[in-house]
Formats: structure tokens, C-alpha cells, sequence
């Protein structure tokens, strides 16, 4: 949310470290690892790959696929499992790793594509394409990786019902479709996990930079109601109407003011109009930082206050 781009938070989870332009920094859900990244919290090498949906889906860490027909049965079973209303909420969130984590891998292995989509029914396909086409969105935002991980705190997200009412509410409001509200909370700080000012001075799970909230925010831009209605009433401001695609696009670029960030965002409010119970599935993606070296990822818990060396982090005790 300024007049200059900024790299977001949580551009990790789509990305690298953050991207918005409300906030500056990373980026969470953009980017794309290597093809010899590498996650810091995976099942053993050698473990039997999943081959069904009840040993897809788990509790533990999602399994990395490393065939195209492993990464076709992960999205199928984690896509299947959140669209059904009868899934328990904790089969959810492991639906929503496995596929966040499946999503990550395809996008770095486009020669997958044609392969992946004909292992996939038809429904499955447009959800591919925009999980996929979004990632490689954000992704392009970054060059030079990183090779320390991030100062940042990283906590529980507030629950997904309570947020959805704050994102409602400023649908209400402001006339933001809520789904817009949401993937930008998801690329900016993973939906509030990230704990951190963004190298741009960026703030708040909505990614506030001082200035903009000083003029749009009312209460504390660390609060999530708060900044969730502050992002509606920027975006507003900045002239969003919905159903408007050159207006929705517009505002968006005022909230980051990159291209990339627009399409990323739009793919991913798009798939939650089309199918609303994808948010649940969104909210328990975790918190990926890309680096130098591949993913890592940060779980909750993690808490640095300076930089840390990634050959190093792995490592530290505790």
C-alpha cells in the first residue's frame, strides 16, 4: 500500500519473503524454488510415496513429490478433501499443506504441466492452472535469492471463521469482495502468521506502510480486524469496484504497484469466488522461505530477531 512497489512478507508462502506494496519485503506465497530446493521440515528421504488419498493427506509434514504422478495424486486428494463440506477441519488443514507444498513443486517444473493436467479430472485442471499460474506470478517479482532467513515471529493465524467475518465486514463496508481481501492477507503474511516489519518498513498482517496507514487505518495495524478493514478502505480509495476488472486491477496495483502482483493476487481471489470453500484450504498454507538453498520451512515457533544464515539454521539447537 504505497506509491512504490515493495517486495511483500508473505510472498514466501506464495514466494520468497513478503510482496506487497502496502508493506515491503519478501515474499510468501510468489515464488518458486529451484528444482534442488529443499524443504527444512520433510518426511525422511526414503519414505514410501503417497498413493492414496488417506495416506496422502496426513497430520505430519507433506511428503515432496518428485514425479509428476506424485504431485497429480497429492492436488487431486487435497482439492477433493477441502471442497467436500463433510471433511473435518483438521483433514482440512493437512489437505491444505499437501496441496500448498504440491503447488510449489509444480511451479518449478512447467515441463510437468501437460502431463500433471491429464492425471487430474477437469475441475481439478482450472484449479491447477490458477494455484500454479499464481505462484509463478509472484515468483517472477524476485531475482537474487536470499541466503539468511528473515527476522520475523511466526504464530498461529487468527481461525479461519473469524477471519472471514473481518473480511466480510469489509465487503460490507467498502464495497472489497472479501476474496480479494483474503489472498492479499495470504500473499502479504500468510494470513497474519508473519510477525515482522518488511525491509520497506511495512507493518500489520495486511502489510501497512506508516504513511498509508496514517491516512487509511483507524485502530492498530497489528490488530487483523483492523488492518483488514484499513486494506478495504485503501482499496476503495484507490478507486476498486467490484465487478470492474480494469478497476479491481487498478486498485491492486496501487496496493503493490507490480504487475505480477496484480495477476498473483487476482488467480487467487478468483479461485475463491469459483469454489469459496478453497479458503479453508488457504488458511492452513504455511509459511515457505525461498532461498539461495531452496525452501525452508518456518513453523510456528519461529522466532529470530536478527537474520539467520540458512546453511546454518537447520542446525541450531532447539
Amino acid at each position: 500500500m504505497a506509491s512504490r512497489c515493495r517486495t511483500s512478507l508473505a510472498a514466501v508462502l506464495v514466494s520468497a519473503a513478503l510482496t506487497g506494496c502496502a508493506t515491503g519485503g519478501g515474499s510468501v506465497e510468489g515464488t518458486s524454488e529451484s528444482r534442488s530446493s529443499t524443504t527444512a521440515t520433510v518426511s525422511p528421504k526414503n519414505s514410501t510415496p503417497a498413493r492414496s488419498a488417506d495416506t496422502t493427506l496426513t497430520a505430519l509434514a507433506p511428503r515432496r513429490a518428485r514425479t509428476a504422478r506424485e504431485v497429480a495424486t497429492q492436488i487431486e486428494a487435497a482439492e477433493r478433501a477441502i471442497a467436500d463440506p463433510r471433511t473435518p477441519p483438521a483433514r482440512v488443514a493437512a489437505a491444505g499443506r499437501t496441496q500448498q507444498l504440491a503447488y510449489r513443486v509444480l511451479a518449478t517444473r512447467p515441463d510437468w504441466d501437460h502431463r500433471v493436467r491429464a492425471l487430474v479430472p477437469r475441475w481439478v485442471q482450472r484449479l491447477v492452472a490458477a494455484n500454479v499460474g499464481s505462484r509463478r506470478e509472484f515468483r517472477s517479482m524476485h531475482g537474487e535469492l536470499s541466503r539468511t532467513l528473515p527476522a520475523w515471529r511466526i504464530v498461529r493465524p487468527v481461525p479461519a471463521p473469524e477471519l472471514l467475518r473481518h473480511y466480510r465486514e469489509a465487503e460490507r463496508r467498502f464495497g472489497v469482495d472479501w476474496e480479494f481481501l483474503a489472498a492479499i492477507n495470504l500473499v502479504e503474511t500468510g494470513m497474519g502468521r508473519i510477525r515482522g516489519t518488511s525491509v520497506a518498513g511495512a507493518q500489520g498482517p495486511m502489510q501497512f506502510m506508516p504513511a498509508t496507514w496514517a491516512a487509511y487505518g483507524v485502530g492498530d495495524v497489528r490488530d487483523p480486524r483492523d488492518a483488514v478493514l484499513g486494506a478495504g478502505r485503501y482499496l476503495e480509495a484507490m478507486g476498486y469496484r467490484s465487478g470492474d476488472r480494469p478497476a479491481v486491477d487498478q486498485a491492486l496495483f496501487r496496493y503493490n504497484n507490480h504487475p505480477a502482483y496484480v495477476r498473483g493476487v487476482r488467480l487467487l481471489a478468483e479461485v475463491m469466488q469459483q469454489r469459496p470453500r478453497s479458503y479453508r484450504g488457504y488458511h492452513a498454507w504455511e509459511v515457505y522461505y525461498l532461498t539461495a538453498r531452496g525452501d525452508v520451512l518456518l513453523p510456528v515457533g519461529y522466532d529470530e530477531r536478527e537474520q539467520v544464515p540458512v546453511d546454518a539454521y537447520p542446525r541450531r539447537p532447539g
